[in-house]
């Protein structure tokens, strides 16, 4: 996967994308992740990326030509699944839709800044809008940086073990039950009894009930999908 992303503050994104398992994935490369200066791409001597809005209004707006200058440069040699706008006003990142991004080939993310940006540009150039959640950030660069975290630990060769992405939290639309590590007793605060018995089946029968019951205490708006989990734990069971 190659992602390119449009910041006015690229210099916000270098730790986030450069430790932990993004690292990782970069040395195997298995993800390309390139970083472009929105700077770079304006014409004039100022080398400024914003300009007054059109109306009169506090704060500045993100000018349309250096982000088209940027992302029709980027099209000229790539072919791009989606040109994504991280916004407080776009639709909610969720683990599907990291699901369905994680199998994308390449991806240019911008990340908004000011007071917003140009409106042709989402009109025009932007495929797809994001929002981490009802609030306002600085700028789009730590979204972008969670959205490229949940979408490239997804990819197979990421995680050393693959199936630990397929049992995380919002995976079926279920929060994920708990989970426990040695020592097995500490301060009289004991580990259930079900892990250490070694019957696997049971276990999982657990981790099953336990799903359920967290999700519908702490996730109830997913509990309308019972009978969904419900059939398929009772064909795991076969």
């Amino acid at each position: 996967m190659r992602i390119d992303i449009i910041s006015a503050v690229p210099s916000l994104l270098e730790s986030p994308l450069n430790d932990s398992i993004l690292k990782r994935a970069k040395e195997k490369k298995i993800v390309e992740i390139n970083i472009h200066n929105l700077r770079d791409y304006s014409t004039n001597k100022q080398k400024s990326i914003d300009d007054y809005t059109f109306g009169g209004g506090a704060g500045m707006v993100l000018s349309i030509e250096p982000v088209y200058n940027c992302i029709k440069k980027l099209q000229e040699k790539i072919s791009y699944d989606e040109t994504i706008f991280m916004t407080p006003d776009g639709e909610n990142l969720n683990q599907r839709n990291s699901n369905q991004l994680s199998l994308k080939k390449n991806i240019i993310i911008l990340c908004g800044h000011y007071k917003g940006i140009d409106q042709r540009i989402r009109d025009y150039l932007i495929t797809k809008e994001i929002s981490i959640g009802d609030y306002v950030l600085s700028g789009g660069e730590l979204p972008a940086a969670v959205l490229c975290d949940s979408i490239i630990r997804l990819i197979p060769g990421v995680l050393n073990n693959e199936t630990s992405a397929l049992t995380d939290s919002f995976q079926d639309d279920l929060i994920a039950p708990p989970v426990y590590t040695r020592p097995a007793k500490f301060k009289n605060w004991e580990v259930p009894e079900i892990l250490t018995s070694g019957n696997l089946k049971e276990i999982e029968i657990w981790r099953e009930e336990k799903a359920i019951e967290n999700t519908e205490i702490r996730r109830p708006n997913l509990s309308k999908n019972k009978k969904e989990w419900n059939y398929k734990f009772s064909l795991n069971r076969i």
